[in-house]
């Protein structure tokens, strides 16, 4: 069934979609990219720190390589601490500190430190369950033999670790783009910014869908491509 040169128009279809355009300050190609910008640079910031946490609770912990009460005390009460902060309340509370360090509370660029400091507690807690599943018996071995601490660290917890680390790393991206879109949506840009501001509170269905189609696409693209490298650096 054919169908009429109206409905299969996208002007006509889309309206709204059209309306914003591909380019310009709230254009389609404009939201992309700064959803990318905030996703990118944010999993670099929040994952280092995430990784030294991680890194931190497992060495540090009893039965680590290090056991240090203190160390391992303040290394679990931080990212306990910053993981109990809704993202939403936490954009509000380091606002000052946001201002401070970027000059601005607005934007993209700004929308990095809260989005760096709410996904590294998650990413260290899974950089943690990740390297307690390297088998202890390789970490005993690597001591027995002298290694040093540093050679168990990159040797064997992050070798061995490597494909859960993968794995747990595309599970904290795939929340990163959601903390985005949410950031986005209160003024930092990006799809979520298109999605409600555009969108939702303009009555615009069609721009909230494409909105949303755009992040489940970025989201399915994580996750494609997390699984493929997990499984390609399983050494099991």
């Amino acid at each position: 069934m054919r169908c009429s040169d109206d409905s299969c128009n996208l002007p006509n279809t889309f309206p709204n979609v059209v309306y914003q355009g591909w380019s310009g300050d709230t254009g389609w190609w404009t939201s992309i990219i700064q959803t990318l910008y905030m996703t990118f640079w944010s999993a670099i910031f929040g994952g280092i720190l995430g990784l030294i946490f991680g890194l931190g609770l497992i060495i540090t912990a009893p039965n680590g390589i290090a056991p240090n009460k203190a160390s391992f005390w303040i290394f679990d009460k931080v990212v306990s601490l910053f993981r109990a902060i809704p993202f939403i309340i936490l954009l509000a509370f380091i606002a000052p500190f946001t201002k401070l360090l970027i000059g601005t509370q607005i934007g993209t660029t700004a929308a990095l430190v809260p989005l760096s400091l709410g996904v590294f507690p998650f990413y260290a807690r899974q950089i943690q369950v990740a390297l307690s599943e390297v088998d202890s018996g390789i970490v005993e071995a690597a001591q027995s033999v002298g290694s040093s601490f540093w050679d168990i660290v990159f040797g064997v917890y992050l070798r061995e670790g490597l494909s859960e680390i993968i794995r747990v790393s595309t599970v904290t991206l795939i929340s990163l783009i959601g903390l985005t879109a949410m950031a986005g949506a209160i003024g930092a840009g990006g799809l979520g910014n298109m999605a409600i501001s555009y969108g939702y509170n303009r009555f615009a269905t069609d721009t909230t869908l494409v909105a949303t189609l755009l992040v489940l696409i970025l989201v399915l693209t994580v996750q494609v491509t997390g699984d493929f490298l997990a499984k390609k650096f399983n050494h099991k």
